[in-house]
């Protein structure tokens, strides 16, 4: 999550000071990712450093207030339009816990996916549950706020990822079934003890 470019992207409607740019950008994505102010103003600080944004006085309340710089229109731009990096995808908490079950000692590497898969589900159903009352309230509403698009734009992206992991826990559990029972139809079957023969007398002729 970039956080510097989502204050660079606020600060470009006008100048906000530092708790005001986190209701906002909690505002924007549903408080999906939650802020608090120290992060805010420290984020700033860096963007003051490398001279995208700029202190700009202060508001009737004493708040010292921030605004973007041409500098950091330049980098927001960039930033729009250029896609997501996705060569150094982000550590995936959950792929990383299957990947160690794997051959764990006394780990029932289905339990901890049944278990997932359940919390998954129960996740996908909130995120459609507030979907259903965002539309409603955006279709209801005298006009559509940019920020509720955002909302509902955001709920979408999370129904599509819950959607994607619960298909991946499925595939998960079929692919580890398959290879159990390739394991066992490969194991050499028990060989048969040879019969005792018993050495007698040689016989007469």
């Amino acid at each position: 999550m970039s956080i510097r470019h989502g204050l660079l992207a606020l600060l470009e409607r006008g100048p906000r000071y530092g708790s005001q740019l986190r209701t906002e950008f909690e505002s924007r994505t549903g408080s999906t990712w939650p802020l608090n102010v120290g992060q805010v103003y420290t984020t700033l600080s860096r963007l003051e450093r490398d001279g995208m944004v700029t202190q700009d006085g202060e508001d009737e309340a004493g708040h010292a207030l921030y605004s973007i710089t041409d500098s950091g229109r330049e980098e927001l731009r960039n930033w729009f339009e250029k896609p997501v990096d996705r060569t150094s995808p982000a550590r995936d908490e959950l792929a990383i816990k299957l990947a160690m079950a794997v051959g764990a000692p006394g780990v029932d590497i289905r339990a901890v996916i049944q278990s997932q898969r359940h919390h998954t589900v129960k996740a996908m159903q909130d995120y459609t549950r507030l979907k259903v009352q965002a539309l409603a309230a955006l279709e209801s509403g005298p006009s559509r706020e940019r920020d509720d698009v955002a909302w509902l734009l955001v709920l979408e992206q999370l129904i599509f990822q819950t959607e994607a992991e619960a298909r991946w826990l499925d595939h998960c559990e079929s692919r580890l079934i398959r290879l159990s029972t390739a394991v066992g139809e490969n194991r050499p079957a028990p060989t048969a003890a040879a019969p005792v023969q018993t050495v007698g007398p040689t016989p007469l002729h």
